[in-house]
């Protein structure tokens, strides 16, 4: 049940329920006071109504009181007592202890006139009160006058009670009492309830709130249920444990960016220091032979252009880190591909003693999504880092493939010295080195296969290394052929 419909219901009966309860007490309070139920339409009625002491008055003083002569008028006295029979009221008329008129009805009832009192004094209205005959209840009321002939005469009105007037009469204070027992007992539970089910959680959702903005999170929110605050407090707790790991990631950057100063600052030092040594050299005329001044020169612009590659792969990490820079994928048939590249490979490597060996064993008619040039990229910063290493006089590369599950594999070896089993698994890292000594003739950016590992993602592939110590390294790419492409 939603948190909407709790409200509407729980609102609904505090509303209603007391109101009921109210009707009820002001119809019973108005069946006690008029005697009748039925009575009750004197409310909106002007003619006589039963026993309603105003128009009883108003009857016996604008009729009897007026002209006597009604009480021997036969005719008057039936429509009356028809009229009152109506609403349950006989009429009795006693003249010196003699019966002058008795309604139909009560001719049966003798012994109920022999109980009503004589007469008191002309003109006198007795208030309404109360007879028991025959196991029932009578409300009747007098009034005193004298004939014509100056007898005196005695006329009641005598209406008999419903049982239930008369049980509302009697247990009226336990009625009333009850009522106000019951609105209690209703606005206790009710007021319980919104507690437990609305108040409560809406208490612990500020807690938690509270907590959150004096930077605790370290907290659980416990609020269950399927009505819109349970949803709420679902809602909240994962938004607390997104908030929670979304600091630690943040925490876990700024220790990244430290660190990414401190390897920026120590990759710049050493060419800058080289250069400012070289060019102190001119400037004290170490470099006095055209010679030396044109190697001089040589290493400064050598140096300059090493500053200039680490910014510019610098500014590319940072690029895909923030995955800011965009790819422009097609579909492409991977072999042809390679086996362009392959060949403008081999020319290159051929001019630095470096001999290659390709073996294309599988995907033909392979399709791929891949950026060209960031792919391109990807090959030659493994080309570069595998060359970088290379410490046997017969340096060699080779380029192999192959399909198996819908994915295409691409494996890059060289027979350089290999990567230290520690060191493997950091080695697409950024500014990482499996040389900690950072030898300047082995150094670089350190960013190359961090690039490489990052443009993979970007290709929903992936890369990794496969390495023995002394016998050369081997990086594989994997990546997902696309949707209807087949191997041929």
């Amino acid at each position: 049940m939603s948190i909407r419909l709790k409200f509407l219901l729980t609102y609904a009966a505090m509303l209603v329920v007391p109101l009921i309860l109210l009707v009820i007490t002001a119809l019973l309070l108005s069946v006690v006071y008029h005697g009748d139920i039925q009575s009750l339409k004197s409310v909106y009625e002007n003619k006589f109504e039963g026993l309603e002491e105003r128009d009883t008055r108003n009857l016996i003083k604008h009729t009897f009181g007026q002209s006597a002569d009604f009480l021997t008028d036969t005719h008057f006295l039936n429509d009356l007592s028809k009229e009152l029979l109506e609403k349950n009221t006989y009429l009795y008329i006693r003249s010196a202890g003699k019966e002058l008129y008795v309604s139909d009805g009560l001719t049966a009832k003798q012994s109920l006139a022999e109980m009503l009192p004589a007469f008191n004094k002309q003109g006198k209205y007795s208030e309404p009160f109360r007879l028991k005959y025959d196991n029932d209840q009578y409300f009747i009321a007098q009034y005193d006058l004298l004939s014509n002939t100056g007898e005196p005469v005695s006329l009641f009105l005598i209406n008999k009670m419903d049982p239930l007037v008369h049980f509302i009469r009697t247990f009226f204070p336990i009625l009333l009492l009850s009522t106000l027992v019951v609105l209690l007992l209703t606005h206790t539970l009710l007021t319980r309830y919104m507690s437990r089910k609305i108040i409560r959680p809406l208490l612990e959702l500020r807690r938690a709130a509270k907590q959150v903005t004096q930077g605790n999170l370290d907290f659980q929110l416990n609020i269950s249920g399927k009505d819109e605050l349970g949803q709420l407090g679902m809602a909240f707790e994962e938004m607390r444990l997104r908030l929670q790991n979304s600091i630690a990631l943040q925490q876990q950057y700024e220790t990244n960016r430290k660190e990414l100063i401190t390897n920026i600052s120590h990759d710049l030092k050493t060419p800058i220091t080289a250069i400012k040594g070289y060019v102190d050299g001119i400037l004290e005329g170490v470099a006095d032979s055209p010679e030396k001044y044109e190697k001089y020169m040589r290493t400064i612009a050598a140096k300059a252009g090493d500053m200039d590659h680490l910014i510019d792969e610098l500014f590319l990490y940072s690029k895909l880190d923030m995955q800011k820079l965009p790819f422009t994928f097609e579909s492409v048939a991977i072999l042809p591909y390679l086996e362009d590249w392959a060949e403008e490979l081999s020319v290159e490597l051929e001019k630095q003693g470096v001999e290659l060996t390709v073996a294309m064993n599988g995907g033909d008619g392979v399709r791929v999504a891949v950026d060209r040039d960031s792919f391109k990229r990807v090959l030659g910063n493994i080309i570069q880092n595998s060359l970088k290493y290379m410490d046997k006089p017969e340096k060699q590369i080779t380029v192999q493939t192959w399909v198996n599950n819908r994915f295409f594999t691409l494996a890059i070896g060289d027979n350089g010295p290999g990567i230290p089993p520690e060191a493997a698994p950091h080695i697409f890292e950024r500014f990482y080195r499996a040389e900690q000594s950072r030898n300047t003739n082995t150094g670089g950016s350190g960013l190359g296969l961090a690039i490489a590992k990052q443009i993979i993602i970007e290709h929903q592939g992936e890369i990794h290394a496969e390495s023995r110590q002394g016998m050369g390294t081997v990086i594989r790419i994997v990546l997902p052929m696309e949707e209807g492409s087949m191997e041929e």
